[in-house]
């Protein structure tokens, strides 16, 4: 049975790498007779080098504190689970690193980390200072946690306050008939050429990560249960209807640009959105970091994901699943001490302030207080993290989730972006093809 959730795991991961797919994300490489230390750091700021800037200094500071040499290493989303697999199966790699924390699951399912058991997680204050809706995003339910909360984050609302004002709307949408509705007011030709040039919604159609967090967050609104157990439930009314949605964006309602279902780029995204060419975005609270270099904080408003109109018996009404980022160490480390120091570093509350302030994340511990948290981007991702958040499925298999709908849902809004959106009987169809493959797959 191990060795079939390990294969299950693995296939899962390289279906992941092979898409491109990151999470909203081994072996030691230690020195022997020394105390360094390495680490695989997640690129969470505008580029390499600022995320090196941001952090030398701290890992200096760990080292003046401690002895512990750290050699840091700065991999780019898209590349993180490539190289983590490749540490997995070679056994050399990091002491230390970040993954993205829909992945902890499945790749604590290969066996190569380490178990923050309870004489472990006592050496970094106990379980009870992180947050309980991150720490539900660990690793598998019943099993010692496989990774630790580093940066966390929800999805939310974002709209443009000018667009609103002129559309006359003083508020944002509460529910998605609201949001088509104010978003068809946002879509329309501003010069007079007859074509449209501004639109409601702002869309990363061709991003398969994207697509599958909101397959899981309408599919959950719509009564969706996603797995039962580790069988696919893909197909599924709930989450059928979840997509179906998702497309109507792009093809019934009209709302989105048809151009947006070949987007992956965020920054395209933000950049339209902060030039007026779209009056909203649903994101990641952590966009307001990268949102700032473009448009004050002052050009825009944020909002809790809107629900449904008519809730489907027994739905959740969720508004994100726990997004974020978490710190992880290889079972293969030379120096396990060095190690459970630093990430001990990493997660203290003074570090939190300092790391997640800066990354405009949310800290995962409780005791990390500052009012930087209080904005009101910050304030929307912690009401939704406390009252309507959803890790996604703690088992193996999410990572093909995230893949094989995902990548359907990619191709579907292409296909729905030339006028032929698919019907409910055709989504149906390929997500009990994507159920088959992940079955074939396990």
């Amino acid at each position: 049975m191990q060795r079939r959730t390990r294969a299950v795991a693995l296939a899962a991961a390289v279906t992941l790498a092979g898409a491109g797919v990151t999470a909203c994300g081994g072996g030691s490489s230690s020195a022997s007779g020394d105390q360094t230390i390495t680490y695989w750091a997640t690129n969470q700021s505008t580029s390499l080098d600022a995320d090196k800037k941001i952090l030398q200094p701290e890992i200096d500071k760990f080292t003046q504190e401690t002895g512990v040499k750290v050699k840091l290493e700065v991999i780019p989303s898209a590349d993180l689970l490539n190289r983590i697999l490749a540490a997995t199966t070679s056994g050399k790699g990091p002491d230390v690193l970040n993954i993205g924390n829909t992945w902890s699951a499945s790749l604590q399912a290969t066996g190569a980390f380490v178990g923050w058991d309870k004489e472990l997680m006592a050496k970094v204050g106990g379980e009870s200072r992180f947050l309980p809706a991150a720490l539900k995003s660990t690793g598998a339910t019943g099993e010692d946690p496989a990774s630790l909360p580093l940066y966390t984050s929800s999805y939310e609302l974002f709209y443009n306050k000018k667009l609103f004002k002129e559309a006359k709307m003083s508020s944002p949408p509460k529910t998605w008939s609201e949001f088509v509705s104010a978003a068809r007011k946002l879509t329309k030709d501003t010069d007079g050429d007859g074509k449209t040039d501004q639109w409601g919604l702002g869309l990363q159609g061709a991003s398969p990560s994207f697509a599958a967090h909101f397959a899981f967050i309408l599919g959950t609104q719509h009564g969706a249960k996603v797995f039962d157990g580790h069988t696919p439930k893909f197909d599924e009314a709930g989450m059928v209807d979840g997509i179906d949605q998702w497309l109507s964006w792009i093809g019934k309602d009209g709302i989105v640009n048809p151009s947006d279902a070949e987007t992956t780029d965020k920054v395209a995204l933000l950049k339209n959105f902060a030039s007026g060419k779209a009056g909203m975005i649903l994101a990641q609270s952590s966009t307001g970091l990268t949102l700032g270099q473009y448009m004050t904080t002052g050009d825009y408003a944020v909002a809790p994901v809107p629900a449904q109109d008519s809730p489907a018996a027994g739905a959740k009404d969720i508004g994100s699943f726990v997004g974020g980022i978490n710190v992880a160490i290889f079972k293969n480390t030379g120096n396990l001490d060095g190690a459970t120091q630093f990430v001990k570093f990493l997660t203290s509350a003074k570090e939190q302030v300092i790391l997640n302030k800066v990354y405009g994340t949310m800290p995962s511990v409780t005791d990390a207080k500052d009012p930087a948290f209080d904005t009101p981007t910050l304030t929307v991702a912690r009401e939704t993290l406390t009252s309507r958040a959803l890790p996604l499925p703690q088992i193996a298999e999410e990572a093909q989730f995230e893949t094989l709908v995902g990548q359907a849902m990619s191709s579907f809004a292409a296909q729905t972006a030339t006028g032929k959106q698919p019907g409910k009987d055709e989504i149906k169809s390929e997500m009990a093809a994507a159920n088959q493959k992940l079955e074939a797959g396990s």
